[in-house]
């Protein structure tokens, strides 16, 4: 009974820390929280969850589901607020750092990934999906990143759209939405927002967030139960895509900083694989 109670007491403690994990990718630029999502085994969950909310309605699994991911948005809050904060103030000064602690997370875990898209079986045009979703997705990032307009107004409807597009990044794994924002010129303002609990800026960025997650959750459902292993060959490409275009190459890194950068990128790999290592342990049912 006793090993019991201590086993629930981590897998809630491990949810809390993915929901830190997941929180931080809607802050920082070219991280998914879909991808990180699908990496730990909740994107599916997440997914149908989400649609079961305006289909297909029973109470009991509502609730139960709310009990399993009362741990993950409590952890999502603390991750969104202390990476706001982090921006303002140590992110500026270890920019590069950040990154690649976050590169090489997504490398540790990436293996994870690798295996779950095989769940339903792996074939050739998996690979070839794979590929050509990889290249779309450098090919528009690149388009995006060269071709963004004048700086957009900042205003209510301006900020509903922000929401909408962070809620896009968690629906769509791959899609990083704080890249898109960084596009807009939004990411900073939005940052100081959070981080300073602005609630003219937080509330229509939270009304356009559940909007877009009420309205697209359904479809994302479906386009699962069909097509699994297709979308998730389309994720692993955008994820290899996501990444590649976050290295940081203006960059010194024959210096300090960059042996720095060397040893956070080992780091993220290390608490990559021992979050794989406690998802195999303690397999969240």
């Amino acid at each position: 009974m006793e090993n019991s109670k201590s086993s629930k007491i981590k897998s809630w403690l491990i949810r809390v820390l993915k929901g830190v994990i997941i929180g931080s990718a809607f802050i920082l630029p070219g991280i998914s929280g879909g991808a990180l999502a699908a990496i730990f085994g909740l994107y599916e969950r997440i997914i149908l969850f989400l649609a079961s909310i305006t289909k297909n309605f029973k109470l009991k699994n509502i609730i139960n589901d709310i009990l399993f991911f009362i741990p993950l948005g409590i952890g999502g809050i603390i991750g969104v607020f202390a990476f706001s904060l982090l921006f303002s103030t140590i992110f500026a000064m270890a920019e590069v750092q950040i990154f690649w602690l976050f590169i090489g997370f997504i490398v540790g875990t990436a293996p994870t990934l690798w295996r779950q898209s095989a769940r339903e079986g792996r074939k050739p045009k998996h690979l070839i999906i794979m590929i050509i979703s990889l290249v779309v997705a450098i090919a528009l990032l690149i388009f995006t990143e060269n071709n963004i307009g004048d700086e957009m107004p900042l205003n209510f409807l301006t900020w509903v759209m922000a929401g909408g597009i962070t809620a896009i990044g968690m629906l769509i794994p791959g899609l990083s939405s704080a890249t898109l924002l960084v596009f807009l010129q939004m990411y900073y303002p939005l940052t100081v927002a959070i981080s300073s609990l602005n609630l003219g800026v937080i509330v229509p960025f939270g009304i356009g967030g559940v909007l877009t997650v009420l309205l697209l959750s359904r479809l994302t459902a479906f386009i699962l139960k069909k097509a699994y292993a297709t979308m998730m060959h389309v994720v692993i490409g955008l994820l290899i895509a996501s990444t590649l275009l976050i290295i940081p190459r203006d960059y010194n890194y024959i210096s300090i900083g960059g042996a720095i950068s060397a040893v956070t990128f080992v780091v993220g790999i290390i608490i990559s694989y021992f979050m794989c290592k406690l998802e195999d342990k303690y397999v969240e049912d």
